[in-house]
Order: structure tokens, then sequence, then C-alpha cells
């Protein structure tokens, strides 16, 4: 009872929206804080006691920590190698990826990665590496972090009325959800990267038109 109504303290408190922001903006060049976790955990408890003001505040403090946190890393992109993770130097998958789309389509590139386990920090470190101007940047990372504060309440308000307010079951829905949407992903990419495997060197990809041979 005494732990219930801790996490049901954590999760109502004046200090959660600003924590919480703290820890989505240092979650950017350092993703090792639960920031996802308990962002879904609090947008769970929001929605299911209907506290429209609650969600709006989580809204509003994950898009400024998201923000904050892409302005961080690719500062460090542009500044300084040592200061980030190895994932933020990938030169191949995702990593060439956004490089290959982010001066033709930032934004794109941004939301694109944004939504796939550690490609914030390829894609805002990588914007700093190759120069992209700031005022390019900026809107894509602005869409992009609407996009997945947009999607982190959307999976709040399917909790919601699976866990009614409670604060513990909230947290353990969003751990739930956190466990789950990483597992998916993982397999996704080591299923990609069996296929690629399976694919022998310089041969064609599946359902090329074949190559037209001049006399």
């Amino acid at each position: 009872m005494d732990l219930v109504r801790l996490f049901d303290t954590c999760l109502h408190s004046l200090w959660l929206l600003p924590v919480l922001a703290i820890m989505i903006a240092a979650d950017g060049p350092v993703p090792v804080l639960p920031s996802e976790t308990i962002l879904m955990s609090a947008a769970a408890a929001a929605f299911g006691i209907h506290d429209v003001r609650g969600t709006v505040g989580l809204f509003a403090a994950a898009l400024v920590g998201s923000i904050a946190g892409d302005l961080l890393s690719f500062s460090l992109g542009r500044s300084s190698n040592r200061l980030l993770p190895a994932a933020a130097h990938a030169d191949t998958g995702l990593g060439h990826w956004v490089r290959a789309n982010l001066f033709h389509r930032p934004v794109v590139a941004l939301m694109g990665a944004r939504l796939l386990p550690g490609g914030r920090l390829v894609s805002t470190a990588a914007a700093g590496r190759v120069g992209l101007p700031l005022r390019r940047f900026l809107p894509g990372s602005l869409v992009s972090s609407a996009v997945w504060s947009v999607y982190m309440l959307a999976v709040g308000m399917l909790l919601g009325p699976m866990v009614g307010g409670n604060p513990f079951l909230s947290l353990a829905a969003g751990v739930v959800m956190a466990v789950l949407t990483a597992g998916g992903f993982a397999v996704i990419r080591r299923l990609r990267a069996r296929r690629r495997q399976a694919t022998p060197t310089g041969a064609p990809p599946p359902h090329a038109a074949p190559a037209l041979v001049t006399p």
C-alpha cells in the first residue's frame, strides 16, 4: 500500500514535468535513462483519471525536453566526437541512410530515424557532424519531437482504460510497453540482418530489372 502511494505521489507531483523534461533532454546524447517508460506510465495514469491538464503538461514536457536534447546532440556532433557513444558515429545501416537524406530531406530523415531505437542519437549527431545548418535542423527536430510525443501519449491513452489511474499498474504497463517495443524492433533488425547475410555479395536485389546489354 505504501508503494502504491509512493508511485501515485511521483506520477502526480509538481516536479514530474520539469524532471521528465530534463530526463528526455539528457536521453538525447546519452540514451540510458528510462524517460520513455516514465512518460508512458504518467500518460497512462493521466488518461486513466481523465486529467486533461496533466496530459497537456506531459505533451509540453516531452516536446520541450525532446527538442532540447536534439539540440544538445546536434551541438556535440558538430563540436566533439569523443563525448558521444559509438552508435552516433555509425556509417552503415541507419547512419548511412540518415546521412544520405539529411541535406535533401532533413525533416523526413530526422522524423523517420526518431521512431527507431537509437535513431534519435544517430540522426541528430549526424546532422551536426555533416554541417547541416541549424535553420534546417530545427524544423526536423520540431516535427520529429512532436510526432514522438504524440506517439508516447497515444500509447498512454490506450493503456489508460486498462490501468484506471492506478499508479502501480500505470508504471507496470509503461515498463511492459517499453520492453515490447524494444524487443519488436530488435527482432525486425535481426531479421533484416539475416536477409542481408543470405543475399550473395554482388547479387542483384530481388525483383530487380535485368541490366541492358549494349552491343
